[in-house]
């Protein structure tokens, strides 16, 4: 089993820079699919980006596409989610997600993927 927490939510302006953590505890030795999905009010909880613990694969959904970079510290069992050139619509909850499989590239952004889940950290972006 895998626990998740995650931190460094807060509010940042229009075009700032913010970066999310989320610790991974238990069986973090086996290989995962980790990602980052976020959820406002009224919206269904979308994928953000994900990374595959074996190879390093990495993909991102459209609208943050080089502005978001995810990444990991093996080390720390820590996945990180770089904010840069935030906008208001980047304003949300934002959930730490992994699951014992491949990421796969037409279903790693689907929320039935992922079994591991942590309680969100959110994220306010002002205009």
């Amino acid at each position: 089993h895998l626990q998740l927490v995650e931190s460094g939510g807060g509010s940042v302006q229009a075009g700032g820079s913010l970066r999310l953590s989320c610790v991974a505890t238990g069986y973090t030795s086996g290989r995962y699919c980790m990602a980052w999905f976020r959820q406002s009010p009224g919206n269904e909880r979308e994928g953000v980006a994900s990374l595959d613990s074996r190879y390093g694969t990495t993909f991102y959904s459209d609208s943050v596409k080089g502005r978001f970079s995810i990444s990991r510290d093996k080390e720390k069992n820590t996945l990180y989610l770089e904010m840069s050139g935030v906008k208001p619509e980047d304003t949300a909850m934002y959930y730490c997600a992994a699951e014992s499989t491949y990421c796969y590239s037409n279903s790693w952004f689907e929320v039935w993927e992922y079994n591991y889940w942590g309680q969100g950290t959110q994220v306010n972006v002002s205009s």
